[in-house]
C-alpha cells in the first residue's frame, strides 16, 4: 500500500512539472519586467527630484546663475533619453544607452568645473569645445526627440548660419564665426543657450507646469469643468459654452493647448455628441477653446513668462494687458456658439441634469485659491518664482478641507513626477530656443531681418502685419508656441517696432499668432488631439477650427492698430470706447461667421456685417460712426425681414385651419 502511494505521488509529480521552454519564456519575462520596473522607477525617481530641486531652489534661493540653468538643463535631457528612445516606437537599445553614457559624463564635467568653465569665457580651452559640442549635440538629439524634427532642424539651420554667414544671399550675409567662438558663445555664459528661455524655464516655468500638477491632482481641473458646465449648461448651446468655459479655465493651470484638450476634451466631445453637435463641430470647438487656454491670465502659456522678461515688465502687470484681448477671443467664440446653436435649434441641458453652480462653488471654490494666492502675491511684490512656490504648498494644504480633494503623500509624488515630466518638452524647446537667441546675438541677424521684411512690406504696416503673421504660424506648425515666440520675437517684433507698433503690442501679435498655429493646417497638434478624441476627420477638424476661432487671427490686427485695448495709451473714455466697440465687433464678426443674427442672414447682409466689425475697430471715431451706423441698419433690417416672415408664417397657419 505505501509502494502505491509512493507511486502515485511520483505521478503526481510528473504532471505538476511545467515543460522547460515554458519555465524558460517564464524567466525570460520575468528578468524583462525586472529591468523595466527598474529602469520606470530610476526614471520616476529623476523626475521626482527635478521636482524637489526647483520647488526647493523658488523657496530657499537657487545657484549661481549658470549652475542652475546647467543643472536644469542637463536634468531634463537626462530624463527625455530615459523616456523617449533613439528611434519612436523602439525599445530601449545600445545607441540610447551610449547617449546616456555621454550626458552622464558630460554633466559631470560641466557641474565639477563649473567655475572655471564661466572664468574661462572668451578664452576657451580646448577641453571647453569638446563637452561644449557634446552639450550642443545633446539638446538637439532631445529636441528631435520630444518636439519633432522640425525644431532640431531648426537648430542645425541657426548654427550654420553662425559658422557659414559668408555664403547667404545679400543682406542676410555675414563675415562667419569661428568654432571655437560659438561654441563659447553657446556653452560657457548667458548669451547664448542659456539665455532668457532658459533662466524663465529654469526659474518660472517649470514651478508653474508642477503647480499646475498639483492643482489638477486636488481635483482643481474637475472643479473648473463641473462649475462651467453648472453655469452654461442649460442656456442655447449650453454644452459647447460649457465646454468653452471649462477650456478657458482649465487652460490657465496647464498653459498647453495639446494638453488642455486632452484634459477637458475627454468629457465635453463626447456629451457634444450625444447632444446632436457634429464630430466636426465638437473636435472643433474643443480645439480652439483649448489652444485659448494659452493666452488666458492669470496664470498664461510659457511664452509671457519669457515675454515679460524680454520687455522688462512684471508679469502680472503683462497678465493684466493680455486680460481684455483674451476675454474678446473667448467671447467671439461663445457668440460662434452661441449662432450656431441658434441657426440649428439646439437647446441647452436641463438644469435637473447638470451640477448647481453655486453648489460647486461652495463646495469646492476652495481649489480657486492657490490660484488668488499668487495673484496677490505676485501684486504685493513677489517675484512669479516665489510666488508659484506658496501656491504648491497653499494647494496641498487646502486639499486637506475635504475628503475627496485630499492629496496623500502618494498623491504628492505623483504630482511631483507628473510635473516633471510635462515640463520636460517645453524645456528641450527653450534650450534650443537658447541656440537661435544665442545666434542672433552674435550675427545680427535681428537687425538684418528688420530691414529686410520692412523693405519686402514696403513700408506698408498692414502687409508687413500680414507677412509677419503668415510667418509666425509657419515657424508654429509642429513646434511648441514658447519656440515660435522666441524666434519671432527676436527677429519680427523689432520690425513692427520700427513701424510705429506699440512694444507690447508688437510681441503681442507674434505671440497670438504662435498660439493660433496649433490649429493650422498641415501640422494642426491641438486640432488633431481632438479629432482623435472625436473620430473625425484631422483635416477638416483643422479647417473647421480655423472658422471657429477666425477672432485669434483678427484680435491681434485689433490692438496692433489700437493698443489701448493692451492698456496702452489713452485714458479712460478712449479705453471704454475701444473696449465696447470690440465687443460689439465680436458679435457682428461671429454673426458674420454663423450666417446668423436674429434669424438667418443671406450672403449680403453677412457680408456688410463683416464690414461693420471691421470698421468698428479700425481706430478712429470715423469708423466707429460708420461701423456703428452700418450695425444698427443690419439690425432694424433684419428685424423687419424676420417680422414679415412671422406673419407670413402665421397667415398661413390661420389659413391652413380655415382649409
Amino acid at each position: 500500500m505505501v509502494a502505491q502511494s509512493a507511486t502515485v505521488h511520483k505521478i503526481d509529480t510528473k504532471v505538476k512539472q511545467k515543460p522547460a521552454y515554458v519555465e524558460e519564456l517564464w524567466n525570460s519575462r520575468k528578468e524583462k519586467w525586472n529591468k523595466t520596473r527598474i529602469l520606470m522607477s530610476i526614471i520616476a525617481l529623476l523626475a521626482i527630484g527635478l521636482s524637489v530641486f526647483h520647488v526647493y531652489t523658488a523657496g530657499f534661493g537657487t545657484l549661481s546663475s549658470w549652475q542652475h540653468r546647467s543643472v536644469h538643463v542637463l536634468w531634463t535631457i537626462l530624463l527625455i533619453f530615459l523616456l523617449f528612445p533613439f528611434k519612436k516606437g523602439k525599445k530601449f537599445g545600445i545607441i540610447d544607452i551610449l547617449i546616456i553614457l555621454v550626458t552622464v559624463i558630460t554633466a559631470g564635467y560641466m557641474l565639477i568645473d563649473a567655475e572655471g568653465i564661466q572664468s574661462r569665457q572668451g578664452n576657451i580651452s580646448s577641453i571647453d569645445v569638446i563637452f561644449g559640442t557634446f552639450f550642443i549635440a545633446l539638446i538637439l538629439e532631445a529636441t528631435r526627440r520630444t518636439n519633432g524634427i522640425l525644431m532640431a532642424a531648426i537648430g542645425v539651420f541657426f548654427l550654420g548660419y553662425i559658422l557659414f554667414g559668408q555664403y547667404f544671399p545679400g543682406a542676410l550675409a555675414h563675415p562667419g564665426v569661428r568654432y571655437e567662438k560659438m561654441i563659447d558663445h553657446m556653452f560657457s555664459g548667458t548669451l547664448g543657450i542659456f539665455s532668457e528661455p532658459i533662466y524663465v524655464s529654469s526659474t518660472v516655468l517649470i514651478l508653474f507646469v508642477i503647480f499646475g500638477s498639483f492643482l489638477m491632482k486636488s481635483g482643481g481641473g474637475q472643479f473648473f469643468t463641473d462649475f462651467a458646465f453648472g453655469l452654461f449648461g442649460n442656456k442655447t448651446g449650453g454644452p459647447a459654452l460649457s465646454a468653452v468655459g471649462s477650456s478657458a479655465l482649465v487652460g490657465t493651470i496647464t498653459g498647453n493647448g495639446a494638453a488642455n484638450a486632452a484634459i477637458t476634451g475627454g468629457f465635453t466631445i463626447p456629451l457634444m455628441k450625444k447632444l446632436g453637435y457634429s464630430k466636426r463641430f465638437a473636435a472643433s470647438l474643443e480645439a480652439v477653446s483649448s489652444q485659448g487656454g494659452q493666452i488666458m491670465p492669470p496664470i498664461m502659456g510659457a511664452s509671457v513668462f519669457i515675454m515679460a522678461e524680454t520687455l522688462g515688465i512684471p508679469y502680472i502687470q503683462l497678465a493684466l494687458y493680455a486680460l481684455v484681448p483674451a476675454l474678446i477671443y473667448f467671447f467671439i467664440v461663445g457668440a460662434v456658439v452661441y449662432f450656431h446653436a441658434k441657426r440649428l435649434e439646439m437647446k441647452g441641458i436641463p438644469k435637473e441634469k447638470l451640477p448647481s453652480a453655486s453648489r460647486v462653488l461652495l463646495r469646492q471654490g476652495y481649489l480657486f485659491l492657490p490660484i488668488l494666492i499668487i495673484i496677490g502675491l505676485m501684486v504685493y511684490g513677489y517675484s512669479p518664482m516665489k510666488a508659484g512656490f506658496f501656491g504648491i504648498l497653499a494647494a496641498i494644504l487646502l486639499s486637506l478641507i475635504r475628503k475627496a480633494t485630499r492629496m496623500k503623500l502618494l498623491d504628492v509624488v505623483a504630482a511631483l513626477e507628473n510635473g516633471a515630466r510635462s515640463a520636460l518638452t517645453v524645456i528641450a524647446a527653450c534650450a534650443t530656443a537658447g541656440i537661435i537667441v544665442g545666434a542672433v546675438s552674435i550675427t545680427g541677424l535681428g537687425i538684418t531681418f528688420s530691414r529686410f521684411v520692412i523693405d519686402l512690406a514696403g513700408g506698408s504696416l498692414l502687409l508687413l502685419l500680414i507677412l509677419i503673421g503668415i510667418a509666425s504660424i509657419i515657424m508654429g506648425m509642429g513646434m511648441p508656441t514658447v519656440s515660435a515666440y522666441v524666434i519671432l520675437a527676436v527677429l519680427a517684433a523689432p520690425a513692427l517696432i520700427q513701424l510705429g507698433i506699440n512694444e507690447v503690442a508688437a510681441h503681442m501679435f507674434v505671440f497670438y499668432f504662435g498660439v493660433m498655429s496649433g490649429l493650422t493646417p498641415p501640422v494642426a497638434i491641438t486640432a488633431y488631439t481632438t479629432a482623435g478624441i472625436a473620430g473625425s476627420d484631422p483635416l477638416k477638424t483643422s479647417m473647421y477650427s480655423m472658422r471657429i476661432g477666425m477672432g485669434g487671427f483678427f484680435i491681434p490686427f485689433i490692438f496692433a492698430y489700437n493698443p489701448v485695448l493692451l492698456m496702452q495709451g489713452g485714458d479712460t473714455v478712449d479705453m471704454t470706447i475701444a473696449i465696447s466697440t470690440a465687443f460689439l465687433s465680436c458679435v457682428l464678426f461671429a454673426g458674420a461667421l454663423e450666417d446668423y443674427f436674429l434669424g438667418r442672414l443671406g450672403a449680403l447682409k453677412r457680408i456688410l456685417m463683416f464690414i461693420s466689425a471691421v470698421l468698428l475697430v479700425v481706430p478712429g471715431i470715423l469708423g466707429d460712426l460708420v461701423g456703428l451706423a452700418l450695425a444698427i441698419g443690419i439690425f432694424i433690417w433684419q428685424k423687419k425681414s424676420n417680422g414679415n416672415k412671422l406673419a407670413e408664417t402665421t397667415e398661413e397657419k390661420k389659413l391652413s385651419k380655415v382649409r
